[in-house]
């Protein structure tokens, strides 16, 4: 007589399976621009078995704040590492505010620590930062899996939305808004949670990411980095049904060529698509340069005063993080700071927001 499995192990072992035959397309498109961003600092043959494009040591410790490793999950097949970063301050009665960050494919905690400078920024700005690690066990790039069938995807954010309750479950002073932020693959997988955990979120962004809800194959997939293909309102806006998503913001450079620019304009398209009936968003465009770094086209949507989506077009940038760490892959310098750019306007929702529970 056969044992039955149980319906999570079996999700779990096809989630696996898929990461490795679904992700190879992308996660390796992208890997090889990683990889020539960052040729001369060598070591090619372990950076790939890592699947990181750029191995970086762990964070150091710093003055006014600490980093914690950890483990989490659903279970021994759904175990991802994380690393927390909380300043000094907060309370469990004043708690401080929360931003998961999610790497791209190809990086892992160390590397995107590092390209984002995030202690730095959430020392200075007084929020705690959540970074998972995607395991090659599920994706061997290293890509969170924004896309692919409904189980797949539903247990990566399950997974993630686990460890936010763990984390603020141990350490209580950092239960104050949630955000999430994410490169690439992951802010895919940010907009992926803030579309089926939306009464969760304070604020959302992704920084050259595919547009959520627009793939459900390798094919597809490709199709959508491509700008030609976009998410079904539709169906979104009955999966919804009737609550309204956070606001959103998104970090682009128009010269991407793996994630096309057009994949922010379909998100932005997309949350003033699933706006409430009767509620409309008006345009302003501002054009920001600030010393000799990359100019901006900043186009802010808002209802009332309320802030709804931001659109941050960088100019002449490819695939990298705004403003990232030198030596990095998926990072350019010559930007502006996109940490602090998304946290701007993070800061401003909370201006304008009721508490979000955690």
């Amino acid at each position: 007589m056969s044992r039955r499995k149980s319906p999570l192990v079996s999700a779990l072992f096809k989630l696996t399976r898929a990461g490795m035959r679904q992700s190879a397309r992308i996660g390796k498109a992208a890997a090889r621009q990683g990889i020539e961003s960052g040729s001369k600092m060598a070591e090619g043959a372990g950076r790939m078995m890592k699947a990181v494009a750029t191995p970086t040591d762990a964070p150091v410790p710093v003055t006014g704040g600490r980093w914690i490793d950890g483990r989490w999950g659903l279970g021994p097949l759904a175990m991802r590492r994380y690393r927390l970063f909380i300043p000094t301050g907060g309370s469990a009665r004043k708690p401080l505010p929360l931003l998961l960050l999610l790497h791209g494919c190809a990086q892992d905690t160390a590397a995107f620590a590092a390209v984002t400078r995030a202690a730095a920024t959430a020392k200075a700005r007084g929020f705690a930062v959540l970074m998972p690690e995607q395991a090659q066990e599920a994706n061997p790039q290293r890509c969170w899996n924004w896309f692919g069938s409904e189980t797949r995807v539903g247990i990566e954010t399950q997974i993630l939305m686990s460890i936010v309750d763990h984390v603020v479950a141990d350490y209580p002073r950092v239960g104050g808004p949630l955000f999430a932020l994410g490169l690439s693959a992951g802010g895919s997988m940010a907009l992926t949670l803030a579309l089926r955990h939306p009464d969760r979120f304070a604020a959302v962004g992704s920084h050259s990411g595919a547009a959520p809800h627009s793939a459900r194959t390798p094919l597809q997939a490709g199709q959508a980095m491509r700008g030609r293909r976009s998410p079904d309102g539709d169906a979104l806006a009955r999966h919804l049904a009737g609550r309204r998503l956070p606001p959103l913001v998104l970090i682009h450079g128009d010269l991407d060529a793996v994630v096309s620019f057009e994949n922010a304009r379909a998100s932005a398209d997309l949350w003033l698509e699933l706006l409430p009936d009767g509620v409309t968003a008006r345009e302003r465009i501002t054009e920001v340069q600030r010393g000799t770094r990359r100019k901006l086209t900043r186009s802010d949507w808002k209802t009332g005063r309320k802030p709804c989506v931001r659109l941050l077009r960088v100019h002449g940038m490819g695939h990298a993080w705004s403003g990232g760490a030198a030596r990095q892959a998926f990072s350019d310098p010559t930007g502006p700071d996109a940490l602090r750019l998304a946290w701007q306007f993070f800061a401003s929702t909370m201006e304008q927001a009721v508490p979000v529970p955690v």
